[in-house]
């Protein structure tokens, strides 16, 4: 492991970065006609209205520190009150209902239809300067041109997790998840019907967001064949995943770099496989609801958040890489030069971040996952 000082120094010459952000090698593979990565100019800046009292943030339980909420509280005078939802689909139905958030954690796959529906504010980045710490590779995607609505604000891969000590061969490949050596000890996230069909489609050789009819047919036709051979994981129990990879009961599963990470920490011989069919990749934004009332409240948060010293901060405790690179410097080295949190460019090849479906093409999908759900009961074997 390199020595910080020289850490550093990789940094500031960018050869680190260049190495490691998952943007430069593969969004920019899977989304073509991008306008320029560019920074929203600020214009001039008026006398900013007076903060709230307080500030409602909505995100997974834990998610964010509760050292970084109470820095922001002291300095700023602003309580911030931590709420929780259990799913991003719990978090977009409540607000729809009209429930009051000032910001929400939201996977960027859904960020175009909550801008189809009105449900998200236009970011005013007067108060949010510190956006230039996101490298440019992360900014002016597809799901949100300009950033105009959102703000990046971490990243990861889903993979393969993998009992070393017990699997007879090298695992490289989505295609493993189908080895008869391994029937009744693989398993999937049950619900995350994406993932578990865009893995099936890249096994395959098929993009993860096709809506070709035929192709989500034959992904359908594939999963039905795993379908006996499986056994279950229910959504974000990483207790219960890593416990039943310990145990032997599970020894080759999909999974996320966290899901590894807490594998890993009970038993060294677990480890992380990015498939060369392609790994698939996630990204979390922030994002400010439409009925905050508290906007420019909410914004001086997510400036607060983008600090250098503060990113680090969340991700020394989090450890899901940041696209906020001027953070990298704070950041603790082993997070840093981890593969299974920051993988090297080779290991991203094929990658593809997982993007909203047409209407149309969620229609299908949402045909093709209820057939496989009624053909898969839900219950281990």
């Amino acid at each position: 492991m390199r020595r910080a000082a020289s850490l550093r120094a990789d940094m500031l010459s960018g050869t680190w970065v260049g190495r490691t952000l998952f943007a430069a090698l593969a969004i920019t593979l899977v989304l073509s006609g991008l306008p320029g990565c560019s920074l929203p100019i600020p214009g001039p800046t008026p006398t900013p209205p007076p903060l709230a009292s307080e500030l409602i943030f909505y995100d997974w339980e834990g998610d964010m520190p509760q050292p970084v909420l109470d820095a922001f509280s002291r300095e700023y005078g602003v309580k911030v009150t931590y709420l929780v939802y259990e799913s991003q689909e719990e978090a977009i139905q409540n607000m729809r209902a009209g429930q009051h958030y000032d910001v929400v954690v939201m996977d960027s796959r859904f960020i175009p239809s909550l801008v189809h529906e009105n449900l998200l504010a236009t970011i005013n980045y007067r108060n949010v300067p510190n956006f230039k710490n996101i490298a440019a590779n992360y900014r002016d995607l597809a799901y949100d041109p300009g950033n105009q609505h959102s703000v990046p604000y971490n990243w990861g891969t889903d993979g393969l997790v993998v009992r070393s000590d017990l699997i007879e061969g090298p695992v490289t490949s989505w295609a493993d998840l189908w080895d008869p050596r391994y029937a009744g000890r693989v398993a999937i996230w049950v619900g995350m019907p994406r993932e578990v069909m865009g893995l099936t489609l890249k096994s395959l050789g098929y993009s993860v967001n096709s809506e070709v009819p035929a192709e989500l047919e034959a992904a359908l036709a594939r999963l039905l064949e795993l379908k006996p051979n499986l056994r279950y994981v229910e959504d974000y129990d990483l207790a219960n995943s890593a416990s039943a990879m310990t145990s032997g009961q599970i020894v080759l599963s999909m999974g996320d770099a966290m899901d590894a990470l807490a594998a890993r920490e009970k038993n060294p011989a677990i480890t992380y496989v990015l498939p060369k069919e392609g790994a698939l990749l996630w990204s979390d934004t922030f994002v400010t609801p439409a009925n905050s009332p508290n906007q420019t409240t909410a914004e001086v948060f997510l400036n607060f958040l983008l600090r250098p010293e503060i990113g680090a901060q969340i991700t020394n405790e989090s450890h899901y890489a940041t696209p906020n690179e001027a953070a990298y410097p704070f950041t603790d080295p082993q997070i840093l030069n981890d593969p299974v949190i920051f993988p090297p460019r080779a290991q991203l090849k094929n990658a593809e971040i997982i993007l909203p479906y047409s209407p149309e093409g969620q229609k299908l999908f949402d045909q093709i996952w209820e057939r496989f759900i009624a053909a898969a009961p839900q219950e281990g074997k």
